[in-house]
């Protein structure tokens, strides 16, 4: 159709939504589907969040705030990454988006210019690439074998930076396979990026908070305080709160950078929702011991997936440091065909089949960027993953 966007066509729809979509489809039909595709915890909102917000529609918080977030949050965050990261901030380095998403959109939209590129760890969240293709950059690609772990090399980053190169996209622990990069391999990172100084870096923390078996999460300005002036530090209640909904999305950086990506939202979207906003205050500001408790029983839940997982022939299913995803390889089922006579060619087609013939959604792993995988979010109960796991060992047994 040659009325919509050219910008249009360089990207495509979210496959994570699309899954997530499509198995609430399904399930509307009556099928009885399991679906394992989106990244949101089953916990509620914490009581005395939930309260904050109830309290600011009972105090008359309804209107209009600042374009890019209120004092109060705004203070609540400096007082976070300070607490948690080591990392100082005033308000005026703040921004405060409708979700982690905006922020990094933002960011892109006012730095990328045609032709500038942005590195991009693979496997990576499926809206990375379209985000920088929407700012009329160039994704550079580098891919994390699952040798390294789903990690990249100081040396895979050093080759894949050029004279274009604007941001490097960074991720720990990462959606979608929960690897963590430990500060040792995280400060042979920074000293690569400490050679280039025209490569900023974006770092998207949204999975800080879910970190196991002692795993110490850390972010590159922290690591190297030499990039703090190039740095936007990305971060949300969505995640470790279990505020999804609620839209709430931050960042630390450069004040130029901060007041540019105000400008693009005060066009766009202007403020976050107002409620969200004083939820938010007290989700930083409030009691954070739930968070611990919350940890312990995500990594139940990991044990029990990779444990189940890796029980199937031809499936290999690593042990993921952070996040609440497992990305299993099945190179060992490529070339086999269902008992309904599809053949498994690509993870795609194992996914597809798998919600067809045994009622279990996941995320294709071409969709990160790096196949034959599949992604599963463990965030919801004990009973509904052993059933899920259960029908994916008996599909896997089927096929031939």
């Amino acid at each position: 159709m040659t009325f919509l966007s050219q910008s249009l066509a360089r990207v495509k729809p979210s496959p994570t939504v699309a899954v997530t979509q499509l198995a609430a489809e399904l399930k509307a039909q009556g099928r009885d589907v399991i679906g394992l595709g989106a990244g949101e915890p089953d916990f509620d909102t914490p009581a005395h969040i939930r309260a904050a917000g109830i309290a600011a529609i009972e105090a008359g918080k309804t209107r209009y705030t600042a374009p890019d977030g209120i004092a109060e949050l705004k203070q609540a965050i400096c007082a976070k990454f300070a607490r948690e990261n080591g990392l100082s901030y005033v308000p005026a380095q703040i921004s405060v988006s409708t979700g982690g998403k905006q922020v990094l959109y933002n960011a892109f939209m006012a730095t990328l210019n045609p032709g500038d590129e942005v590195i991009i760890p693979a496997p990576y969240w499926v809206s990375y690439p379209d985000m920088v293709k929407l700012g009329q950059g160039t994704p550079v690609i580098v891919e994390g074998k699952p040798e390294l772990g789903y990690r990249i090399t100081p040396e895979m980053l050093e080759a894949a930076i050029t004279p274009r190169t604007k941001w490097f996209l960074f991720n720990s622990p990462s959606n979608p396979t929960g690897a963590g990069y430990s500060r040792a391999e995280l400060k042979a990172l920074t000293d690569v990026l400490m050679r280039h100084p025209h490569v900023w870096v974006m770092s998207d923390d949204m999975y800080e908070h879910l970190a196991y078996d002692g795993f110490e999460f850390c972010t590159p300005a922290q690591v190297e305080p030499g990039l703090y002036d190039r740095t936007l530090t990305c971060n949300g209640v969505s995640k470790a709160y279990a505020m999804t909904g609620w839209r709430i999305g931050y960042a630390g950086g450069p004040e130029p950078l901060i007041a540019a990506m105000r400008k693009i939202q005060s066009q766009s979207t202007t403020n976050p929702c107002s409620i969200s906003q004083w939820a938010a205050v007290e989700a930083l500001n409030g009691p954070q011991a739930f968070l611990a408790e919350w940890r312990a029983v995500f990594q139940r839940r990991r044990d029990l997936v990779v444990a189940a997982l890796n029980a199937v022939p031809g499936i290999t299913c690593p042990v993921p440091e952070g996040a609440f995803y497992v990305y299993p390889s099945i190179a060992g089922l490529l070339g086999k065909t269902t008992a309904e006579g599809r053949r498994i060619d690509s993870d795609e087609d194992f996914a597809t089949a798998l919600l067809e013939e045994a009622g279990v959604a996941v995320v294709f792993g071409a969709a990160f960027g790096l196949s034959p995988n599949f992604r599963i979010s463990y965030a919801t109960s004990d009973t509904v993953l052993e059933e899920a796991c259960a029908r994916i060992a008996a599909f896997c047994a089927t096929l031939r």
